[in-house]
C-alpha cells in the first residue's frame, strides 16, 4: 500500500488526534465557525488548523461555505460538518468509538486483506456491553447513539443518517465493512442472536442505507 492511497487519506484524517479534536468542536457548533475561530478554540495556530481541515475535505467529512462580510472586506470561510449527527454525552462517546474502529481498521497489519474493517467492527461490538434486547433493537440502540437515525421496518433497519456517508461513499470496503462488522457481533450476542443473519445494504437510495436481520423480525 502506498501513502496516497485513499486507504491512507482516511486513515490520516480519522486517526489523527488533532483531526478528531476539530470534529468534535465542529460537531458541537451552532453555527459553522471560521477557522480563525476553530483555532482559537483549539489553542493552535491557524495554519494547523487550515491543514487539518483540508485533510477532512479531501475524505468528505467537512465542506466549506463562503460567506459575504457584513461590512466591506473580503468575505468569510466557514466549515461544518457534511453531516449533521446528534450530541451529547452518550453519541460524543459512541462517535468516538466509531472513529477508533475505522482507524484501529486501517492501522492493522493486515488492513490490506478482505475482511479486515469488518473484523474491526466485531471487535469494537465485543468492547460494549452485552445487549439485553432482541437482536434487532440491540444493533438499532447502538446505531442511535451513533446518529443513524434507525427505523425499525420488519426484519430490516432503515438507516437515514450515516454520519460518515461522504466517506462511506468514496470508501464502503472500510466504512461500511466496519459497520456491518459491528450490527453482525451486537446480533450475535443479544438473546436469540444465534438465529440471525446480518447484511448491509448501503446506499439503497443517496440518504438511506438498510441493515438485514434476516429470523429477527419479533413474533
Amino acid at each position: 500500500m502506498t501513502d496516497d492511497t485513499p486507504e491512507v487519506s482516511v486513515h490520516a484524517a480519522l486517526a489523527s488526534p488533532v483531526r478528531r479534536r476539530v470534529l468534535d468542536v465542529l460537531d458541537a457548533a451552532t453555527d459553522a465557525p471560521t477557522a480563525q475561530q476553530l483555532a482559537a478554540e483549539l489553542g493552535l495556530h491557524v495554519t494547523t488548523v487550515r491543514f487539518h481541515l483540508e485533510q477532512l475535505e479531501e475524505v468528505g467529512l467537512v465542506t466549506r461555505e463562503t460567506r459575504r462580510a457584513a461590512r466591506r472586506g473580503r468575505p468569510g470561510v466557514h466549515f461544518r460538518l457534511l453531516a449533521a449527527a446528534p450530541t451529547g454525552p452518550d453519541v460524543d462517546a459512541a462517535r468516538e468509538e466509531m472513529i477508533g474502529a475505522l482507524a484501529e481498521a486501517l492501522a492493522s497489519d493486515d488492513a490490506a486483506q478482505p475482511g479486515a474493517a469488518r473484523a474491526a467492527g466485531r471487535r469494537w461490538a465485543e468492547r460494549l456491553p452485552t445487549p439485553t434486547k432482541e437482536p434487532r433493537d440491540a444493533v438499532g440502540q447502538v446505531f442511535e447513539k451513533l446518529g443513524f437515525r434507525p427505523e425499525p421496518a420488519g426484519d430490516e433497519l432503515l438507516l437515514r443518517s450515516c454520519p460518515f456517508r461522504q466517506a462511506a461513499k468514496a470508501h464502503p470496503q472500510i466504512v461500511c465493512q466496519v459497520h456491518l462488522g459491528l450490527a453482525e457481533r451486537l446480533a450475535a450476542r443479544a438473546p436469540g442472536g444465534d438465529r440471525v443473519r446480518v447484511g448491509l445494504v448501503p446506499f439503497v437510495e443517496p440518504d438511506l442505507c438498510v441493515v438485514r436481520l434476516l429470523g429477527s423480525e419479533p413474533a
